[in-house]
C-alpha cells in the first residue's frame, strides 16, 4: 500500500497512534502531495489496509515516504536530536508566530485523546491553531494541513508550481 523508507533530514509529519482511517489517509495524501515524509507511530486504531484509508488517500498512498514505528519508544529512539513540534489545543504559541526549521518533526495526536504526557514532555515546542470561541478543536487532518503549509512556507519547502 505504501513504501517504507528511511527518513531523510527534511520536515516530516508524524501521526501518533491515529484512530480514524479517513484522517490518516488524508494526511498521507497531504504528505505525498507536499513532498514531506510521514512517520506513523503505532498502534493504530484500525488495520492499515482499511478501505476507508485507501479511499481517503486515493492513489497517493504509494507516493508517500512512510516510516512505521511500533511504539512511541521506537520513534523516540529513531528521531535523534531533531526538534519535535506538537500540534495541540494545549499550545500557548500560535503556529503562525512559531519559527519553524526545515528539519522539524510536526506531530499530531490521536483524534480521540491527543497525546499522553510523555509526548508533551518530549516536545521541543507545542503550537496551537487559534479558533473562535466556543470552538474547541479542528479535525486533525485540517490542523495538520494548516500547520504543515505554514511550516513549509516559512522554510521555503513548498513544492514549486507545476506548469499547466
Amino acid at each position: 500500500m505504501f513504501r517504507a523508507q528511511e527518513p531523510h533530514d527534511n520536515m516530516r509529519l508524524v501521526l501518533f497512534q491515529p484512530d480514524i482511517p479517513q484522517n490518516t489517509g488524508a494526511m498521507m495524501r497531504l504528505a505525498a502531495c507536499l513532498g514531506v515524509g510521514l512517520d506513523l507511530i503505532e498502534p493504530c486504531g484500525f488495520v492499515l489496509d482499511d478501505r476507508r484509508l485507501r479511499r481517503a488517500g486515493m492513489d497517493y498512498l504509494g507516493q508517500v515516504e512512510c516510516v512505521r514505528h511500533i511504539s512511541w519508544g521506537a520513534f523516540e529512539a529513531a528521531r535523534g536530536r531533531r526538534r519535535l513540534v506538537v500540534l495541540t489545543t494545549r499550545g500557548r504559541c500560535s503556529f503562525t508566530d512559531f519559527a519553524f526549521q526545515p528539519d522539524d518533526l510536526l506531530l499530531v495526536g490521536r483524534e480521540s485523546a491527543g497525546v499522553p504526557e510523555a509526548v508533551h514532555d518530549a516536545a521541543s515546542a507545542e503550537v496551537v491553531v487559534p479558533l473562535c470561541p466556543p470552538a474547541r478543536s479542528l479535525n486533525v487532518a485540517l490542523a495538520a494541513a494548516l500547520v504543515l503549509g505554514e511550516a513549509l512556507r516559512q522554510t521555503g519547502g513548498l513544492p514549486p508550481l507545476s506548469p499547466l
